[in-house]
């Protein structure tokens, strides 16, 4: 495995780690009592982070093909765009850095091709 590999990995294991802990904790709260819109809201937040994680976790291992980093780079713009749109509310500086990397070093490579 190339290193943008492992790096691709590890974004998509913690990316996808917070978001089964975020669902966790939205059912533990008073939110997950009541079956309502809310709850629906709060887990779609969760579920993005697993889904796009899952996506970066999943190219990692076919890194030197090209549709490996057009998943990764996709799964990367995605959370960076649910960053911008929760903002207001939640500055998710972090998430927002690991993404910025991650697309930053899949475009480098890209271009190396």
């Amino acid at each position: 495995m190339s290193s943008l590999s492992i790096i691709a990995l590890a974004i998509g294991a913690w990316m996808a780690l917070q978001g089964i802990l975020h669902d966790i904790f939205v059912l533990r709260s008073e939110h997950g009592k009541k079956y309502d819109r809310e709850l629906l809201r709060l887990l779609m937040d969760g579920h993005i982070l697993i889904t796009c994680g899952a996506m970066q976790m999943i190219s990692s291992f076919a890194m030197p093909q090209t549709w490996a980093y057009t998943i990764g780079a996709t799964a990367s713009v995605s959370l960076l765009v649910y960053c911008a749109m929760i903002y207001p509310f939640l500055k998710s500086f972090f998430t927002i850095g690991l993404n910025a990397i991650l697309l930053v070093l899949i475009v480098v490579n890209t271009v190396s091709l």
